[in-house]
């Protein structure tokens, strides 16, 4: 959808927005009639897509309720304490795991960067990492938010790692860093309406899948089994209840890269290094300039809490 079709249809949301979420009626399917007005596959997939757009890069859409998304790649502070999260998306941190014992350089902004986010596309291509990233962050949040359409023709099913803690366990993330990227997710919610007190439930459903320690398994895609998913892991982050910490491997830190991964994730192997100087593919700027107001949409989390349980990729 181009972005100036989705202006039109977000700037004459409020009036349908403003009505209450029937209970048999799940928060992906209420959004996405709110403001893309029809409840199709493609529409369900193209919110996450404006949604998870935002987390990333910031504000990019006109009119919002014109609250600023620094956005994930921006850095920034969480309850005093400096985070930047973009190394681990840049390959200047040997931090994503490919199956081997220790982290390695990956270069996920090599589809682009920003530009292409903005114009509300994962990458200018099919191929690259950044391509591979954010689709799997589409269809997982598809699955989360419990969209009707989710792994019907038009939204992809999630066919990632089950396992959120696999797949960020050479991170080494710790409460800044995690809470830094569900206040991301929450200020994108809250600049597309979504009410005060839906935001609340969103964060505190994230929070309690990826951000206490040493949490017992849980199932999170309908299709895939239970697994590990605390993202957050070193000794700071608050202690799950029923810890299974003797299930979770030792922090290890990541270590600064000069190396970038180029060949594409989801092979299962680790693909050739090119040695050279890290540099990542585009610039990332959010704009932050969002102006006029669209409705607020009570869209109640309680559903998401009960399916997840406790959060992400």
């Amino acid at each position: 959808m181009q972005i100036k079709k989705f202006t039109t249809i977000l700037a004459a949301a409020s009036s349908a927005a403003a009505q209450s979420r029937p209970a048999n009626t799940s928060i992906c399917d209420y959004y996405t009639t709110a403001l893309l007005t029809n409840n199709t596959a493609e529409n369900q997939y193209t919110l996450l897509t404006l949604l998870v757009n935002t987390v990333v890069i910031g504000n990019y859409t006109k009119p919002n309720t014109g609250v600023a998304v620094p956005g994930i790649l921006a850095p920034g502070t969480y309850n005093g304490t400096a985070v930047n999260l973009a190394p681990y998306f840049n390959g200047a941190l040997a931090s994503t795991n490919l199956g081997g014992k220790t982290g390695v350089s990956v270069n996920f902004l090599d589809g682009g960067g920003a530009a292409p986010l903005m114009k509300n596309m994962p990458a200018n291509d099919t191929t690259s990492n950044q391509s591979f990233l954010l689709t799997h962050l589409y269809s997982y949040f598809g699955a989360l938010l419990q969209c009707s359409m989710y792994s019907k023709q038009g939204f992809p099913v999630y066919n990632g790692s089950n396992s959120m803690y696999e797949t960020h366990k050479f991170m080494a993330l710790g409460n800044a860093e995690v809470g830094y990227f569900i206040t991301q997710v929450a200020l994108a919610a809250q600049s597309f309406g979504v009410a005060t007190s839906d935001i609340q439930a969103v964060g505190t459903a994230l929070n309690s899948l990826f951000g206490t320690r040493c949490s017992p398994e849980m199932k999170v895609i309908p299709e895939q089994p239970a697994a590990l998913q605390a993202i957050c892991i070193e000794p700071e982050c608050p202690l799950a209840e029923n810890a299974v910490c003797g299930q979770y491997d030792v922090v290890t830190e990541p270590m600064n890269a000069t190396m970038t991964m180029t060949a594409p994730m989801g092979t299962g192997t680790m693909p050739a290094t090119v040695s050279m100087t890290m540099t990542p593919t585009g610039t990332v700027t959010p704009s932050m300039v969002p102006t006029a107001a669209a409705g607020k949409v009570g869209l109640s989390m309680m559903a998401v809490a009960g399916g997840f349980a406790a959060l992400m990729l």
